[in-house]
């Protein structure tokens, strides 16, 4: 049976996948001028932003589990991954709200507007960099190579082999 940082581990990759996937396919719809790559790429940015709330969702139950039961796990460095995944969350939130409302709102148009297409490429940049860096901080909780990596050291021997 899966347990709540288990389904946090397997859901907090789709919206660090969907966004940046999205962010290329409005870029390369922009540039063929493609409407259904546009399209495409505002449901996924849709999708990031739904699939960014049930990962922010099982980072809080996973969070009740691990806090306190498993030895090494820095207390600070939750708190930089919850805080970082709020502003993802948010970001990505209106973001997703936003390309909905192009979705809804232009239907029926031959075009989305250059200003829209405009603010939805610099907001899915944005929500990129906002994921990956929340992504970052949340493999430090758990992953010693990443932070041996990061001081210049090698991690140490592990004794799974």
């Amino acid at each position: 049976m899966m347990n709540a940082p288990h389904l946090h581990l397997l859901m907090n990759h789709v919206p660090v996948i969907l966004v940046p996937v999205g962010l290329v396919l409005l870029l390369a719809g922009w540039i063929k001028r493609s409407g259904d790559l546009k399209g495409a790429a505002l449901w996924m940015l849709v999708a990031g932003g739904l699939f960014g709330g049930l990962a922010w969702m099982t980072g809080n139950a996973a969070h009740d589990v691990i806090h306190g039961l498993v030895p090494g796990i820095s207390h600070e460095a939750i708190e930089a991954h919850e805080d970082a995944a709020t502003v993802a969350l948010i970001a990505a939130g209106l973001l997703g709200a936003f390309s909905l409302w192009g979705l809804l709102g232009f239907r029926g148009r031959k075009r989305l507007p250059s200003w829209f297409i405009a603010i939805a490429l610099a907001g899915s940049l944005v929500v990129s960099g906002l994921m990956a860096r929340t992504a970052n901080l949340g493999g430090k909780i758990r992953h010693t190579e990443i932070l041996a990596g990061e001081q210049g050291k090698t991690p140490p021997e592990s004794s799974h082999k």
